[in-house]
Protein backbone atom coordinates (compact mmCIF):
# COMPACT_ATOMS: atom_id res chain seq x y z
CA UNK A 1 0.00 0.00 0.00
CA UNK A 2 0.82 3.21 -0.74
CA UNK A 3 0.95 6.16 1.38
CA UNK A 4 0.17 10.00 0.28
CA UNK A 5 0.30 12.46 3.30
CA UNK A 6 -1.17 15.16 0.63
CA UNK A 7 -3.53 15.27 -2.23
CA UNK A 8 -0.42 17.20 -4.41
CA UNK A 9 1.37 13.84 -3.79
CA UNK A 10 -0.81 11.89 -5.56
CA UNK A 11 -1.17 11.19 -9.53
CA UNK A 12 -4.57 10.80 -11.04
CA UNK A 13 -5.42 6.89 -11.98
CA UNK A 14 -6.95 5.84 -15.22
CA UNK A 15 -9.50 3.60 -13.13
CA UNK A 16 -9.50 4.70 -9.16
CA UNK A 17 -12.09 3.02 -6.92
CA UNK A 18 -12.42 5.32 -4.08
CA UNK A 19 -14.47 5.81 -0.23
CA UNK A 20 -13.93 9.32 2.03
CA UNK A 21 -14.37 9.05 5.67
CA UNK A 22 -12.44 9.40 8.82
CA UNK A 23 -12.13 6.02 9.28
CA UNK A 24 -11.53 6.13 13.41
CA UNK A 25 -10.70 3.01 14.54
CA UNK A 26 -11.50 1.09 11.18
CA UNK A 27 -14.35 -0.80 12.72
CA UNK A 28 -16.29 -3.81 11.40
CA UNK A 29 -18.46 -1.31 10.03
CA UNK A 30 -15.95 1.10 8.05
CA UNK A 31 -14.09 -2.37 7.19
CA UNK A 32 -16.95 -3.56 5.37
CA UNK A 33 -16.80 -0.40 3.62
CA UNK A 34 -13.50 -0.82 3.03
CA UNK A 35 -13.65 -4.34 1.22
CA UNK A 36 -16.39 -3.48 -0.61
CA UNK A 37 -14.08 -0.80 -2.58
CA UNK A 38 -11.32 -3.41 -2.73
CA UNK A 39 -13.53 -6.21 -3.80
CA UNK A 40 -15.25 -3.99 -6.46
CA UNK A 41 -11.24 -2.96 -7.41
CA UNK A 42 -9.99 -5.88 -7.78
CA UNK A 43 -12.97 -7.48 -10.22
CA UNK A 44 -12.28 -4.22 -12.62
CA UNK A 45 -8.50 -4.23 -12.82
CA UNK A 46 -8.77 -0.86 -11.33
CA UNK A 47 -7.10 0.13 -7.74
CA UNK A 48 -8.90 1.31 -4.74
CA UNK A 49 -8.17 4.65 -2.70
CA UNK A 50 -8.95 5.92 0.63
CA UNK A 51 -9.27 9.41 1.22
CA UNK A 52 -9.04 10.42 4.82
CA UNK A 53 -8.31 13.35 6.53
CA UNK A 54 -6.16 14.64 9.85
CA UNK A 55 -6.42 16.41 12.05
CA UNK A 56 -10.28 15.23 12.52
CA UNK A 57 -12.64 17.36 11.20
CA UNK A 58 -14.22 17.89 13.95
CA UNK A 59 -11.05 19.14 15.69
CA UNK A 60 -10.74 22.09 13.05
CA UNK A 61 -14.36 22.76 12.37
CA UNK A 62 -15.31 23.03 16.57
CA UNK A 63 -12.03 23.81 17.81
CA UNK A 64 -13.27 24.71 21.48
CA UNK A 65 -13.13 21.22 22.22
CA UNK A 66 -10.59 19.80 23.00
CA UNK A 67 -11.79 16.16 24.39
CA UNK A 68 -12.03 14.82 21.38
CA UNK A 69 -9.25 11.50 21.23
CA UNK A 70 -9.22 9.17 18.35
CA UNK A 71 -9.06 5.64 18.81
CA UNK A 72 -6.17 5.40 16.40
CA UNK A 73 -3.07 7.15 15.84
CA UNK A 74 -2.29 7.80 11.59
CA UNK A 75 0.11 4.68 12.07
CA UNK A 76 -2.49 2.37 13.30
CA UNK A 77 -4.87 3.45 10.77
CA UNK A 78 -2.60 2.97 8.09
CA UNK A 79 -1.76 -0.64 9.61
CA UNK A 80 -5.26 -1.70 9.50
CA UNK A 81 -6.00 -0.59 5.70
CA UNK A 82 -2.95 -2.27 4.46
CA UNK A 83 -4.08 -5.35 6.20
CA UNK A 84 -7.14 -4.70 4.30
CA UNK A 85 -5.55 -4.74 1.08
CA UNK A 86 -5.88 -1.16 -0.27
CA UNK A 87 -4.00 0.30 -3.00
CA UNK A 88 -3.40 3.69 -2.10
CA UNK A 89 -4.10 5.92 1.34
CA UNK A 90 -4.16 9.51 0.86
CA UNK A 91 -4.14 11.35 4.33
CA UNK A 92 -5.52 14.74 3.54
CA UNK A 93 -4.28 18.03 5.68
CA UNK A 94 -7.95 18.72 6.95
CA UNK A 95 -8.13 22.73 7.01
CA UNK A 96 -10.76 25.44 7.24
CA UNK A 97 -9.94 26.36 3.46
CA UNK A 98 -10.60 22.78 2.78
CA UNK A 99 -13.53 22.78 4.60
CA UNK A 100 -14.52 25.50 2.72
CA UNK A 101 -14.70 24.38 -0.55
CA UNK A 102 -17.97 24.09 -2.39
CA UNK A 103 -19.93 20.45 -3.51
CA UNK A 104 -18.93 21.01 -6.83
CA UNK A 105 -15.34 22.14 -6.23
CA UNK A 106 -14.54 19.22 -4.15
CA UNK A 107 -16.14 16.90 -6.62
CA UNK A 108 -14.34 18.46 -9.59
CA UNK A 109 -10.81 18.91 -8.02
CA UNK A 110 -10.45 16.45 -5.75
CA UNK A 111 -12.21 13.27 -7.13
CA UNK A 112 -11.99 13.72 -10.64
CA UNK A 113 -8.56 15.98 -11.28
CA UNK A 114 -6.34 14.48 -8.23
CA UNK A 115 -7.75 11.36 -7.71
CA UNK A 116 -9.13 10.26 -11.05
CA UNK A 117 -12.44 8.48 -9.87
CA UNK A 118 -14.47 5.90 -11.72
CA UNK A 119 -16.33 4.67 -9.15
CA UNK A 120 -17.47 5.67 -5.40
CA UNK A 121 -18.67 3.56 -2.79
CA UNK A 122 -19.90 5.34 0.38
CA UNK A 123 -22.40 5.70 2.79
CA UNK A 124 -26.52 6.80 2.50
CA UNK A 125 -25.53 9.40 4.81
CA UNK A 126 -22.12 10.76 3.74
CA UNK A 127 -21.71 14.73 3.32
CA UNK A 128 -19.18 16.95 1.80
CA UNK A 129 -18.50 20.34 0.91
CA UNK A 130 -18.94 23.86 2.63
CA UNK A 131 -21.36 23.23 5.59
CA UNK A 132 -21.42 19.59 4.78
CA UNK A 133 -23.88 20.85 2.13
CA UNK A 134 -23.02 18.18 -0.58
CA UNK A 135 -24.91 14.28 -0.69
CA UNK A 136 -25.47 11.64 -2.54
CA UNK A 137 -27.90 13.39 -5.04
CA UNK A 138 -24.60 15.84 -5.44
CA UNK A 139 -22.50 13.09 -6.48
CA UNK A 140 -25.02 11.21 -8.53
CA UNK A 141 -25.79 14.22 -11.31
CA UNK A 142 -21.60 14.80 -10.97
CA UNK A 143 -21.32 10.98 -12.01
CA UNK A 144 -23.27 12.12 -14.81
CA UNK A 145 -21.15 14.70 -16.03
CA UNK A 146 -17.99 13.38 -15.02
CA UNK A 147 -18.33 9.57 -16.16
CA UNK A 148 -18.49 8.24 -12.63
CA UNK A 149 -20.34 5.58 -10.61
CA UNK A 150 -21.35 5.99 -7.85
CA UNK A 151 -22.54 2.83 -5.44
CA UNK A 152 -24.39 3.39 -2.15
CA UNK A 153 -24.19 1.60 1.03
CA UNK A 154 -27.75 1.03 2.71
CA UNK A 155 -29.14 2.52 5.49
CA UNK A 156 -30.10 -1.21 6.51
CA UNK A 157 -26.66 -2.32 5.77
CA UNK A 158 -24.99 0.18 7.80
CA UNK A 159 -26.92 -0.35 11.23
CA UNK A 160 -27.07 -4.01 10.49
CA UNK A 161 -23.83 -3.37 11.83
CA UNK A 162 -24.50 -1.39 14.94
CA UNK A 163 -21.64 0.21 15.75
CA UNK A 164 -19.62 3.72 15.48
CA UNK A 165 -16.71 5.06 16.35
CA UNK A 166 -18.48 7.45 19.54
CA UNK A 167 -20.02 4.10 21.13
CA UNK A 168 -16.15 3.23 20.39
CA UNK A 169 -14.78 5.34 22.12
CA UNK A 170 -17.74 5.51 25.25
CA UNK A 171 -16.67 1.86 25.48
CA UNK A 172 -13.02 2.54 26.13
CA UNK A 173 -13.10 5.98 28.27
CA UNK A 174 -15.93 2.89 30.47
CA UNK A 175 -12.85 0.90 30.55
CA UNK A 176 -14.83 -1.56 28.65
CA UNK A 177 -11.78 -3.00 26.20
CA UNK A 178 -14.07 -6.20 25.75
CA UNK A 179 -17.22 -4.32 24.55
CA UNK A 180 -14.52 -1.88 22.09
CA UNK A 181 -13.02 -4.93 20.71
CA UNK A 182 -16.03 -6.66 19.44
CA UNK A 183 -16.73 -3.28 17.67
CA UNK A 184 -13.68 -2.97 16.28
CA UNK A 185 -13.39 -6.64 15.31
CA UNK A 186 -9.76 -6.68 17.07
CA UNK A 187 -8.26 -5.37 20.17
CA UNK A 188 -7.97 -1.76 21.38
CA UNK A 189 -4.45 -1.13 21.38
CA UNK A 190 -2.09 1.35 22.81
CA UNK A 191 1.64 1.99 21.44
CA UNK A 192 4.58 3.64 22.64
CA UNK A 193 8.05 4.17 23.90
CA UNK A 194 9.60 2.42 26.55
CA UNK A 195 10.96 5.01 28.91
CA UNK A 196 12.52 5.12 32.47
CA UNK A 197 10.26 5.06 35.73
CA UNK A 198 11.21 5.20 39.53
CA UNK A 199 11.41 1.69 39.50
CA UNK A 200 9.07 0.81 42.41
CA UNK A 201 7.47 -1.95 40.84
CA UNK A 202 10.66 -3.97 40.78
CA UNK A 203 11.47 -3.62 44.64
CA UNK A 204 7.93 -5.67 45.13
CA UNK A 205 8.40 -8.60 42.50
CA UNK A 206 6.72 -6.58 40.07
CA UNK A 207 8.96 -4.43 37.44
CA UNK A 208 6.97 -2.57 35.17
CA UNK A 209 7.51 -1.42 31.58
CA UNK A 210 6.62 2.54 31.32
CA UNK A 211 5.32 3.94 28.23
CA UNK A 212 5.41 7.41 26.60
CA UNK A 213 2.91 8.17 23.68
CA UNK A 214 4.16 10.38 21.64
CA UNK A 215 0.32 11.13 19.69
CA UNK A 216 -1.22 13.50 22.29
CA UNK A 217 -4.51 13.00 20.45
CA UNK A 218 -4.92 8.88 21.02
CA UNK A 219 -7.45 7.73 23.57
CA UNK A 220 -6.48 6.62 26.74
CA UNK A 221 -8.54 4.37 28.87
CA UNK A 222 -10.17 4.59 31.75
CA UNK A 223 -7.78 3.93 34.89
CA UNK A 224 -7.41 0.29 35.72
CA UNK A 225 -5.65 -2.90 35.60
CA UNK A 226 -6.03 -4.96 32.24
CA UNK A 227 -5.35 -7.85 30.93
CA UNK A 228 -3.12 -7.22 28.14
CA UNK A 229 -0.88 -9.07 25.28
CA UNK A 230 2.34 -6.99 24.57
CA UNK A 231 4.24 -7.00 21.35
CA UNK A 232 7.50 -6.03 20.13
CA UNK A 233 10.04 -6.31 17.49
CA UNK A 234 11.33 -10.01 16.89
CA UNK A 235 15.24 -8.57 17.95
CA UNK A 236 14.04 -9.20 21.78
CA UNK A 237 13.84 -13.11 21.02
CA UNK A 238 12.20 -15.92 22.73
CA UNK A 239 11.68 -17.02 26.33
CA UNK A 240 11.20 -19.79 28.64
CA UNK A 241 7.77 -19.40 30.37
CA UNK A 242 4.50 -20.55 31.42
CA UNK A 243 3.20 -18.89 28.49
CA UNK A 244 2.85 -21.02 25.86
CA UNK A 245 3.28 -20.34 21.81
CA UNK A 246 -0.04 -20.77 21.06
CA UNK A 247 -0.29 -17.20 22.15
CA UNK A 248 2.02 -15.44 19.47
CA UNK A 249 -0.69 -14.07 17.35
CA UNK A 250 0.31 -10.62 16.00
CA UNK A 251 -2.57 -7.96 16.31
CA UNK A 252 -0.26 -5.79 13.78
CA UNK A 253 1.31 -5.77 10.67
CA UNK A 254 4.85 -6.53 12.25
CA UNK A 255 6.17 -9.31 10.36
CA UNK A 256 7.55 -11.46 13.51
CA UNK A 257 6.66 -9.29 16.63
CA UNK A 258 7.17 -10.99 20.03
CA UNK A 259 4.18 -11.72 21.99
CA UNK A 260 3.77 -11.23 25.71
CA UNK A 261 1.24 -11.86 28.43
CA UNK A 262 0.89 -8.97 31.13
CA UNK A 263 -1.28 -6.54 32.93
CA UNK A 264 -1.33 -2.85 32.07
CA UNK A 265 -2.00 0.03 34.45
CA UNK A 266 -3.40 3.18 33.87
CA UNK A 267 -3.37 5.61 37.07
CA UNK A 268 -1.74 8.33 39.14
CA UNK A 269 -0.11 5.23 41.91
CA UNK A 270 -2.23 6.91 44.63
CA UNK A 271 -0.83 4.42 47.02
CA UNK A 272 2.90 6.47 46.36
CA UNK A 273 1.26 9.66 46.46
CA UNK A 274 1.91 10.19 42.21
CA UNK A 275 0.86 12.85 40.68
CA UNK A 276 1.17 12.35 37.09
CA UNK A 277 -0.67 9.75 35.27
CA UNK A 278 1.26 6.69 34.03
CA UNK A 279 0.93 3.85 31.75
CA UNK A 280 2.84 1.29 32.53
CA UNK A 281 3.12 -2.74 31.85
CA UNK A 282 4.27 -5.45 33.78
CA UNK A 283 5.30 -8.34 31.27
CA UNK A 284 5.01 -11.83 33.02
CA UNK A 285 8.52 -13.98 32.74
CA UNK A 286 10.58 -11.01 31.50
CA UNK A 287 13.73 -9.74 32.12
CA UNK A 288 15.05 -8.05 29.50
CA UNK A 289 16.05 -4.43 28.99
CA UNK A 290 13.78 -2.36 26.58
CA UNK A 291 14.30 1.13 27.49
CA UNK A 292 13.82 2.89 23.98
CA UNK A 293 11.63 0.32 22.52
CA UNK A 294 8.56 1.02 20.99
CA UNK A 295 5.68 -1.84 22.02
CA UNK A 296 2.30 -2.21 21.47
CA UNK A 297 -0.33 -3.14 24.32
CA UNK A 298 -3.41 -4.88 23.18
CA UNK A 299 -6.12 -4.01 26.02
CA UNK A 300 -8.10 -7.26 25.95
CA UNK A 301 -9.81 -7.48 29.46
CA UNK A 302 -10.55 -4.79 32.39
CA UNK A 303 -9.52 -6.43 35.28
CA UNK A 304 -10.36 -3.67 38.07
CA UNK A 305 -10.37 0.10 39.36
CA UNK A 306 -7.36 1.67 40.63
CA UNK A 307 -7.52 2.26 43.92
CA UNK A 308 -5.31 3.57 47.02
CA UNK A 309 -3.44 1.04 49.47
CA UNK A 310 -2.24 1.41 52.93
CA UNK A 311 0.97 -0.40 51.89
CA UNK A 312 3.29 -1.37 49.30
CA UNK A 313 2.70 -4.53 50.87
CA UNK A 314 -0.95 -4.84 50.62
CA UNK A 315 -0.31 -3.95 46.97
CA UNK A 316 1.77 -6.52 46.23
CA UNK A 317 -0.85 -8.92 47.64
CA UNK A 318 -3.24 -7.35 45.09
CA UNK A 319 -1.01 -7.60 42.41
CA UNK A 320 -0.44 -11.36 42.84
CA UNK A 321 -4.21 -11.56 42.15
CA UNK A 322 -4.34 -9.32 39.24
CA UNK A 323 -1.73 -11.67 37.83
CA UNK A 324 -3.50 -14.64 39.06
CA UNK A 325 -7.07 -13.37 37.45
CA UNK A 326 -4.75 -12.45 34.31
CA UNK A 327 -3.25 -16.31 33.66
CA UNK A 328 -7.02 -17.31 34.19
CA UNK A 329 -7.96 -15.26 31.47
CA UNK A 330 -5.49 -16.74 29.21
CA UNK A 331 -6.22 -20.17 30.66
CA UNK A 332 -3.02 -20.55 32.25
CA UNK A 333 -1.60 -21.60 35.49
CA UNK A 334 -0.48 -19.07 37.75
CA UNK A 335 2.69 -20.76 39.62
CA UNK A 336 3.43 -17.87 41.82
Amino acid sequence: MKIYHNLSEFKALKNAVVTIGTFDGVHIGHQKIIKQVVDSANKQGAESVILTFFPHPRMIIDPENQNLKMISTLSEKAEMMEKLGVDHLIITPFTRDFSNQTPADYIKNILIKNIGTKQIIIGYDHRFGKNRSGNLNDLKQAGKDYGFTLEEIAEQDIHDVAVSSSKIREAILAGDVSLAADYLGYPFSISGQVIKGDKIGRTIGFPTANIFVEETYKLIPSDGIYAVTVEMGSEVGGRKSEVGSELQKPYTLNPKPSTFIGMAYIGQRPTINGMTRNIEVNIFDFNKEIYGQKITMNFLKFLRHDEKFTSLENLKVQLQLDKKNTLEYFALEYKG
